[in-house]
């Protein structure tokens, strides 16, 4: 292995990518603005979305009660929510548990639009409250009254709705016991054996961390293998494309140091397209965060969307192996192909592949443990989320920088192989 030859060809190399349009996109146009826009765009509008829904009445439908004036008014005195009419064909097709929320919930909106008005969103039901016949009566006689509270789950303002129905109905049993207990002459924390406490010990970038921690690394891994993989073709099957892979050959160069430094310039690429994600994101939700605390429907959640230098750097060390893993890799399947269009089709499904365990390191549930650290992704997109949260592992830190470099060698010795295989070079 000579030195000077790869230094030689991995100028060579990086001198023909710069001039190459898609690899400049590719390495250092997409992370640095790509990450910016994402970030800054889904944050902002999640945060806005989750404030107006917060600020927004809901509209509640209430079936039932019409021989229960008293409770009846207490939740048309409520000011949080706003009571509307009752659709008539309310569970009229059988038995109304069995409908969709949303048929029950936005019965009359059909109707609307067939006779060309748009409902106003004020009219949208967002909740329901049934409540059973002869409510005040039950409570008057000390028995017990089911209440059901229907509302759309996934839907931002009717779970809203419903917290409020759930948080005036609580508040009514406590009152009811209360006066219950008074009627008895039994003192009021009669039916409060115990009372528990929850307390948040993490401090807020402990908890935005969480939050933020499965998105940093699934963007920088995705980001440092699409990279990689204009840069790899170039300088493989391109090669083979414009007939110059031949000339290539002939050089006093021996193959060893031709593919190492083909795979430098791969590494650069990658390594590049990470640092500058990493970067573009730590400078992104520094200003994001400014921009979020400045909302008040989001700034008392106690949540710091930020990343520390310390975990910027850390994280940027647990890509590096496996950044030289997909630059070899990449070189290898690419060397493969006989043309470009091939090599797109080879590494097409590996996008899937690294997909995947990125999305499951973002899951519930999904911890990091010795098991979990010997596989290849997956163990790096875990440890980052952990970075990011401001947890260090060191144990699995070492643990899973070792296991990925030992999986770039052996990627980074197959692609030495295959340059010295004269049946792949040359594949017709």
């Amino acid at each position: 292995m000579n030195l000077r030859n790869i230094a030689v060809v991995y100028r060579k190399e990086l001198k023909d990518s710069l001039r190459d349009r898609r690899t400049v996109i590719s390495m250092i146009v997409v992370p640095i603005f790509l990450m910016p826009v994402l970030t800054i765009f889904v944050g902002v509008l999640s945060a806005r979305l989750i404030g107006r829904a917060m600020l927004e009445v809901p509209s509640v439908m209430i079936i039932g009660g019409e021989d229960s004036p008293q409770i009846l008014a207490a939740l048309h005195a409520l000011q949080d929510i706003q009571v509307v009419p009752a659709t008539p064909d309310y569970g009229r097709r059988g038995d109304a548990r069995l409908l969709p929320p949303g048929d029950r919930l936005r019965a009359d909106e059909p109707h609307r639009r067939r006779a060309g008005r748009r409902p106003h969103p004020a009219q949208l039901r967002r909740a329901a409250v049934e409540l059973p016949p002869d409510f005040d009566v039950l409570i008057a006689h000390g028995d017990t009254a089911r209440v059901r509270i229907d509302m759309y789950q996934g839907e931002i303002n009717s779970g809203f709705g419903a917290d409020k129905l759930q948080k005036f109905f609580r508040d009514f049993r406590e009152r009811t016991i209360r006066q219950r207990l008074e009627a008895r002459h039994l003192p009021g924390n009669l039916a409060e054996p115990l009372l528990v406490e929850e307390t948040n010990v993490a401090p807020p970038e402990k908890v935005g961390g969480v939050v933020l921690g499965g998105l940093v690394p699934y963007f920088v891994i995705i980001l440092a293998l699409t990279g990689t993989m204009y840069p790899a073709m170039d300088l493989t099957v391109g090669e083979k494309e414009r007939g110059t892979i031949e000339t290539i050959l002939c050089s006093p160069i021996s193959r060893m140091n031709l593919v190492l430094g083909k795979f430098l310039m791969v590494l650069t690429a990658s390594l590049s397209t990470a640092a500058l994600a990493v970067a573009s994101m730590g400078v992104t939700l520094a200003a994001a965060s400014k921009m979020v605390g400045g909302l008040s429907q989001i700034s008392t959640m106690g949540l710091q969307f930020q990343m520390t230098p310390r975990s910027v750097i850390w994280v940027f060390a647990m890509i590096v192996p496996l950044a030289v893993l997909f630059s070899a890799a990449l070189l290898a399947i690419s060397l493969f192909a006989k043309s470009f269009k091939e090599a797109q089709s080879y590494l097409s499904p590996l996008t899937i592949v690294v997909i995947a365990p990125a999305v499951v390191s973002i899951l519930p549930g999904v911890e990091l443990n010795a098991r979990l650290s010997l596989v290849p992704i997956l163990n790096t997109s875990l440890v980052c989320k952990e970075i990011v949260s401001g947890t260090y592992h060191w144990g699995y830190i070492a643990l899973i920088f070792v296991s990925s470099c030992v999986y770039a060698a052996v990627a980074l010795w197959v692609a030495i192989r295959l340059f010295q295989r004269e049946d792949v070079l040359f594949r017709i």
